[in-house]
């Protein structure tokens, strides 16, 4: 039986390739679902690709996550910087959660250098475009073997 990874995003990351293209790129969500889902194949996994404007259904899905899946990748979005009850379900789980970003969070405004949920995060990778989420996978790989 194949593990499944969890793929989750969080606002307003379903308007990837319309947002901001000369920060989040011009691919669609869309697209780079199926590239972690090409990427979680060929690692042995699974990827379950889902995407919520609501931080409420981000914490029911990573509750989800700690009975059905091996692991987490978390775009959190905005979330990240503002979330304690994203932090406190990534801490209440026992799967290891990967927070990624798409852009670097560091060298944008001085509110996004931190965020709520990183603390809770197994590791962070920001700053890669898509690929941020493609090494996500593989840091999964890793923490799950």
């Amino acid at each position: 039986m194949t593990r499944v990874i969890f793929v989750l995003n969080g606002p307003n990351l379903n308007l990837l390739g319309k947002r901001e293209p000369g920060i989040y790129g011009a691919l669609t969500l869309e697209a780079i679902e199926e590239a972690c889902r090409m990427e979680a194949e060929t690692l042995g996994f699974q990827a379950d690709c889902r995407q919520s404007n609501h931080e409420g259904v981000l914490v029911d899905w990573l509750h989800e996550a700690n009975d059905k899946a091996a692991g987490v990748a978390i775009n959190p979005g905005a979330y990240g910087h503002t979330s304690i009850a994203l932090h406190d379900a990534i801490r209440a789980i026992s799967v290891p959660v990967v927070e990624l970003h798409i852009s670097n969070i560091h060298a944008r405004e001085p509110f996004r250098h931190k965020t709520m949920t990183s603390a809770a995060a197994k590791g962070v990778i920001c700053g890669f475009g898509q690929d941020s989420y493609l090494l996500a996978l593989r840091a999964l790989k890793t923490l799950t073997e």
